[in-house]
């Protein structure tokens, strides 16, 4: 069971917390629908060490091989009529004159690809969770319109939230030339750096493939279930840390006003129970980045909060290892699109070099977007207080109004 904790006030705050989602100002979120933004988690309802599984089992455990060379059971070539659906909706829209932040089931209609996108959703929530399109025609279509197609896909799988703290919802992933070192300041996605290991706040994340790098830039993807497992039986110390409330997360001051600069938090979590169905499997939920762990020296060299413990280093190092041990890899060729489900998968990128700027070529260029799956929409039963909310997750400051530019700023 959850520990049993006073949870008098804590009900009080989450209740201002939700009559607050629902005061939206339609002038900036014209859908009525804003992100949530980040938040620590519901303290009594992180369930300790002992409640969790020995061992998972089932499609969400998956291993490299089991992929790796039966490309047909994870990558879904789009056919001409596909295509030919998304092409004659995107031009639709496009001539509504509505924003691209606008966009939605409603008004980007496609009866012929929904049944299988209906599936693929499933998969991603419930199965393996990630999947690559191949075929999108960036080149032909043109930056606006392959986002108007991209971005109408996006919502047969969630409602898009914003990415960071001036409100993206359609994102970019390019080097702009920051440190990467500087990472209590720089978001990694916008250098070239590597990704270590990491899962997004949000419950889907789409990359499609603008550009490629002239070197690396590749990506992996690991099953967070079988690296549980392995846990379980080599390092069950390892793995009863990562349980426990304990760790610290950068904002990176993307923070509303009055609110901390960090999160204190699990890495792996038990669902919340579920209400219909008291039976029902209360699955293993990880939420991890070493970036957003290792930026807090600011604070913890001024002692407002403890530094990373040894045990902790060692935690951190074993969970990246564990998941170079099992991952997935795979190339984005241009015109591929990766769906990855956050909620039980981790997934990286190498670093890579861009073409010089005598080639010609573009910069390695992904479109990104954050998709939010509520719990009544078959998303997760999460230990947040927005768990039940369309936009659950993502990055949201004060009313920051969503955006969704064609290139990176």
């Amino acid at each position: 069971m959850a520990p049993a904790v006073d949870v008098g006030s804590q009900f009080d705050v989450i209740q201002g917390l939700k009559a607050q989602a629902k005061k939206v100002d339609s002038s900036i979120f014209p859908d009525g629908l804003k992100t949530t933004g980040q938040h620590p988690p519901l303290y009594d309802q992180v369930y300790p060490y002992s409640a969790f599984p020995k061992r998972i089992e089932g499609p969400t455990e998956w291993k490299a091989e089991d992929y790796a060379n039966n490309p047909e059971r994870w990558v879904h070539q789009f056919s001409e009529d596909e295509l030919n659906e998304i092409s004659k909706t995107a031009d639709n829209f496009m001539t509504l004159s509505l924003p691209l932040t606008g966009i939605n089931k409603d008004n980007f209609r496609l009866p012929g690809l929904e049944p299988s996108l209906t599936t693929m959703r499933r998969e991603l929530l419930n199965g393996k969770g990630f999947i690559l399109y191949k075929g999108f025609p960036v080149h032909e279509w043109g930056n606006h319109k392959s986002a108007v197609a991209y971005m109408g896909l996006g919502a047969y799988l969630g409602y898009p939230v914003s990415q960071n703290g001036h409100g993206h919802i359609l994102g970019h992933v390019k080097d702009l030339g920051e440190d990467s070192t500087q990472i209590d300041k720089v978001r990694i996605y916008r250098t070239n750096a590597r990704q270590f290991f990491h899962a997004d706040d949000c419950d889907v994340v789409g990359l499609l493939c603008i550009a490629k790098a002239e070197f690396g830039g590749e990506s992996d993807v690991a099953s967070i279930h079988n690296v549980w497992n392995i846990l379980q039986e080599e390092r069950p110390d390892v793995a009863e840390l990562l349980t426990k409330p304990i760790w610290y997360f950068d904002r990176k001051g993307e923070v509303s006003q009055g609110e901390d600069p960090y999160i204190k938090a699990a890495v792996f979590y038990l669902e919340t129970p579920d209400p219909a169905n008291p039976e029902r499997e209360q699955r293993v939920y990880c939420k991890w980045d070493p970036y957003f762990v290792r930026s807090l020296s600011r604070f913890s060299d001024k002692g407002i909060i403890p530094p990373l413990s040894p045990e902790q280093e060692e935690a951190v190092k074993l969970l990246e290892a564990t998941c170079e041990r099992v991952k997935l890899h795979m190339i984005l060729d241009i015109g591929d699109i990766q769906f990855v489900a956050n909620t039980h998968t981790l997934h990286a990128r190498t670093s890579y070099r861009d073409f010089g700027p005598d080639t010609g070529k573009p910069r390695r260029h992904l479109m990104r977007l954050w998709l939010s799956v509520p719990e009544d929409e078959g998303g997760w039963r999460l230990p947040f207080w927005d768990s039940a909310e369309k936009k659950r997750g993502g990055i949201q400051v004060d009313d920051t109004p969503p955006v969704a530019r064609l290139d990176a700023d």
